[in-house]
């Protein structure tokens, strides 16, 4: 198992070797995130690449996890455990995220923010927000539930509402982001 999978497994309960992963193969958030990096890594090998592409398929009817096998998504990425639209198109995600039921996370096609979010490290986004542009989310961020985001958040910020305001805080991601593994 490489680092990035043990850093995804270990997000959920501080799970690792063969037990932690027979016991996170059961959470429907590592393995959605398992079958995508199965299907990325395994680009050139055909049928394999189609067997976790038909597995990410079906999980995706079944939980309603939607990401797009272009994403770029660091170590560490949780996704929750409770089933709901999750949309993400082929953005970029830093290490040590965690995306909450019924985000959305994608392209802008008016205003002057077209284009797609880059998501920084070590970021919480809460159940119901939306995230869409040509946007920088900085390191250390907390997206509070149903915000709405078309703009810059600067590093060691929370956003909260509709429409979003910025407010500095430090540590705002202090016990909402835990069970990091140490390398």
């Amino acid at each position: 198992m490489n680092l990035t999978i043990k850093a995804d497994l270990y997000r959920h309960e501080g799970l690792s070797g063969v037990r932690g992963f027979i016991k996170g193969w059961f959470i429907p958030g590592f393995r959605y995130t398992y079958i995508l990096r199965r299907m990325t890594k395994n680009g050139s090998w055909l049928l394999v690449r189609l067997f976790f592409r038909l597995l990410k398929r079906r999980y995706r009817f079944k939980y309603g996890f939607e990401i797009d096998p272009n994403a770029i998504i660091g170590e560490g990425f949780y996704l929750t455990s409770h089933c709901g639209p999750v949309i993400i198109g082929p953005i970029k995600i830093g290490k040590y995220c965690n995306i909450s039921h019924s985000v959305t996370i994608g392209r802008s096609y008016r205003g002057g923010v077209l284009g797609r979010p880059v998501i920084g490290d070590y970021v919480w986004i809460g159940p119901g927000a939306i995230l869409v542009g040509d946007i920088k989310i900085g390191c250390n961020v907390l997206i509070a539930p149903n915000t709405f985001v078309n703009f810059d958040v600067p590093d060691n910020s929370l956003v909260i509402g509709n429409p979003g305001i910025i407010k500095p805080k430090e540590n705002p991601t202090k016990n909402y982001i835990n069970n990091i593994l140490n390398k």
